[in-house]
This record gives C-alpha cells, structure tokens and sequence, in this order.
C-alpha cells in the first residue's frame, strides 16, 4: 500500500495542510458549482447567480464535466477534495430532465444527501434593475408552507438550503448589516425561490420602517429525485467534538423559570461553642464549667 499522506516539504505546504485539518470550531462552508456536459444558458446562468449570492465562499468551475452525480458520484467526491468544498450544485439539462439543479453536501468528502430540482421559470440577476447588496453579505433565511414542517424530503431539504446560503457564523449583529433576505415558499407542490433588498426608511420613531424590495435572482422550482442518507449516517454527521460540549458543574442546578440553585456542603456545626452577645445572664456557671471538663453532669445544689 502507498501512503497517501506526505509530510510537507514547504511552510506553505504545511500551512495549507494546517488549514484543512479537523478543527473544533469549523470554517465557514465553501460551495462547489459545476456544470454538466449538456448544461443550456438558463442552468448556466443560474449557477452565475447563485456564485454572485454565496462569494467568496463559493467556486466556479466553467469548464462541462460529463458526469451523473445521481449514477457516479466519484468525480463529485474527488472535486470536493481538491477544492475543499463540502457543498454542491451541479446543473445540467436533457430532453427528460430539463434544467435540472442537484444542491447536495458532503460528510468526510463522500456524497451525504443531494436533492434534484428542475427549474420551471427564473429571472436573472441582471434582469432586474435595482441596487444590489455587496458581496459576501450574510442573508436572513425565511421558509414558509407547511410541508417544510411536514415532508421529510422538505424537512430536509430545508436543512440543506440552510447549509448552503447561511454563510459565516458571526458573534454580533448590526442592524444595518441585516440588509437580505432569501425567502423560500413551498405550496402546491413547488418551491419558490424570492431575493429580497431590507430597505431601512424613516418612520418617525427610534425603529425604522421595513421595505422589501426584489432583487433577484428568482427561481420557481419542483422537486424530482433525492438521495438521503441513512438515519445512522446523519446521526453521525450531526455529532460535536467533546471539546464542544459544555462541562457539568457539580452542585448547581436550574428550574424551569432559569434560576440557578447550588449546593454548598459545610462541616457539622456544634452549637455549644457558638459565640453569644456576652451578657450576665448568659454567662456559665462554675459547676456547668466544671461539669462540660469532666464530661459529668452537674449535682443539684441542695436548697436552703
């Protein structure tokens, strides 16, 4: 057998070994677009628009790959390790299958789940004259219908456009930042894909008023075949390092309303050497001093 890991020659090489090594917090996920053999202008197009909204965590590849993910999905696999990308959306279009999308992800650079979607009607980028929003902008993701709620196949579906368009985590928001929304309909057995630009107006007042206003690109889809992995796998998928965890701390615990309770463990307290306001009535007397000595009760004294 032939070793298929080296160690680096260069520091450049280690660097980007480094990079892509298991970490605890991961890095933000980069998205591989591909093109089929047989892809027309419209899934073309769509894959340019899609590039414009996930840069610069996204790559482009111009060239038509001849290839069936759904049949073979090695040469997915071995692109996603060259270019370190563990998201995907490959475009093609045939007589049977039209315009057709398949959005999946990667777990340990193999095929975890992918889903077809055909595209019914789209409206470019460039098709709608409005202001855009700058690139590398984090969206806000908004899914209505019930059947995200409902269908596993949307349910999961769900979890992969999130996967794919949530972009970088941040640690704190700003509200001017919040300037973009993807709003994803599903009804009467299609998927509508809407881009809208937060316009942010006076209104009088310390909130301001909220516009919509649509930005492109649109996409009306349907869903066609998917590919989801096993029960066990996305289990597996799903699970955090240890380091992530939160560590249980002894002795404290919370209610229902948040409250946090401790226990504090003390040693037994003898009260008889507690110390007490010092007064004259309080004070002991020689035979209970005597008695507490000798570890004997004191005798009655014989009254008078």
């Amino acid at each position: 057998l032939i070793c298929c890991y080296r160690k680096p020659k260069t520091k450049r090489a280690k660097r980007f070994l480094e990079k892509r090594e298991p970490k605890l917090n991961e890095n933000t996920k980069n998205a591989m677009l591909i093109k089929g053999g047989n892809a027309n202008l419209t899934v073309t197009e769509v894959l340019k628009d899609i590039y414009a909204v996930k840069k610069p965590f996204a790559v482009l590849y111009k060239r038509k790959n001849i290839t069936r993910p759904f049949e073979d999905q090695t040469s997915l696999e071995f692109f996603s390790k060259k270019s370190d990308c563990s998201l995907f959306l490959f475009g093609s279009h045939n007589k049977k299958r039209p315009n057709n999308l398949i959005i999946g992800r990667m777990f340990d650079y193999h095929v975890l789940d992918m889903i077809e979607l055909g595209v019914e009607k789209f409206v470019a980028l460039k098709d709608i004259k409005n202001s855009k929003c700058p690139e590398g902008t984090k969206p806000m993701l908004i899914f209505a219908g019930d059947m995200f709620d409902v269908n596993e196949e949307y349910r999961r579906l769900k979890s992969l456009l999130i996967d794919f368009f949530r972009g970088p985590t941040v640690p704190n928001i700003r509200l001017a930042g919040l300037e973009y929304v993807l709003h994803f309909t599903a009804v009467d057995g299609k998927i509508y894909m809407r881009s809208y630009k937060v316009l942010l107006k006076k209104s009088g007042c310390k909130i301001p008023r909220i516009e919509l206003e649509e930005m492109g690109p649109s996409l009306d889809l349907v869903m066609r075949r998917t590919h989801l992995a096993s029960d066990d796998l996305y289990k597996l998928s799903l699970k955090q390092p240890k380091g992530l965890k939160p560590k249980k701390k002894k002795n404290i615990s919370h209610d229902a309303l948040g409250t946090t309770y401790g226990r504090i463990h003390m040693q037994k307290q003898d009260l008889s050497k507690l110390q007490t306001r010092k007064m004259k009535g309080l004070k002991k007397r020689p035979a209970e001093k005597s008695a507490q000595d000798d570890g004997a009760t004191p005798k009655k004294s014989k009254s008078a």
